[in-house]
């Protein structure tokens, strides 16, 4: 029994070891970036500041209500945001951009099941 005990223990040092020099070697990673020393890879996000709500709905043939059904809005929300009296939050700008883009992604994914 006890040498089942002290494996286990072994295995999680082991972990854990393996955890910490993973993140040793992205601090070091990071630091030579900093230097000018290694080019890691970057992505920039392009993300609407402004986003013509009512022009989005407008193309698909949706009424305010439906396209707020449809895409989980709220309908207020939605009627403020055309309105002009409130601005979309940072991830309702991106859901609207991902939208206007690829609506039948979105529909697949909003209509799955998660487990």
């Amino acid at each position: 029994m006890k040498k089942i005990k002290t494996i286990k223990k072994s295995t999680k040092a082991l972990v854990r070891t393996k955890k910490k020099s993973d993140l040793v070697s992205a601090v070091q990673e990071m630091a030579a970036h900093r230097r000018g020393e290694v080019l890691l890879k970057t992505r920039t996000l392009h993300i609407p500041t402004d986003i013509d709500v009512a022009s989005i709905r407008k193309n698909f043939g949706f009424t305010q209500k439906q396209f707020a059904d449809h895409y989980g809005f709220k309908l207020s929300a939605l009627k403020e945001w055309e309105q002009g009296r409130r601005k979309p939050e940072l991830s309702a700008r991106i859901l609207l951009k991902v939208i206007a883009a690829a609506p039948k992604v979105v529909e697949r994914v909003l209509s799955e099941k998660l487990d």
